[in-house]
């Protein structure tokens, strides 16, 4: 469960107008601290990458899923789930059992993953994608 002061901070964004990848952004971050703070671990950046996208999407943050080809059909299909829980709004509380088994998985995995380093290595490989791709981002999209 995320905690208020992220949601509160992804609701003031929201009404700020901004878009929902930053919205998600605050869940991300919200991750990243956790690791941080030894709360759990992670196995690489994108894992924690993850667990804050699929937090943002349970909590209402309209985030598409990634189109099809861009992810596994697994990833995508918990992503298309996620959405739809956070879309319908009932809060069903978990299974107690899977709570726990999932916690003691990522206690057990390392916190590097979140360091500065691990952070910045994986922007700037995801930056490289994208540039290989030619995706026009609002950096490459500069008038002159």
């Amino acid at each position: 469960m995320p905690e208020k002061k992220t949601i509160e901070r992804a609701r003031r964004a929201k009404r700020e107008g901004k878009a929902p990848t930053t919205q998600a952004g605050e869940f991300v971050r919200e991750e990243m601290e956790h690791i941080r703070q030894g709360k759990h671990g992670a196995r690489s950046p994108e894992q924690a990458i993850a667990i804050g996208l699929s937090k943002a999407r349970r909590s209402g943050v309209e985030l598409a899923p990634p189109k099809r080809g861009k992810t596994s059909a697994q990833t995508r299909r918990k992503a298309e789930q996620d959405l739809e829980k956070g879309r319908s709004g009932a809060a069903m509380k978990p299974a107690a059992k899977r709570s726990a088994a999932r916690k003691r998985v990522l206690k057990r995995e390392g916190r590097a993953a979140a360091s500065h380093r691990a952070l910045s290595r994986q922007a700037k490989a995801a930056a490289q994608r994208r540039r290989r791709r030619g995706t026009v981002t609002p950096s490459t999209r500069r008038t002159r």
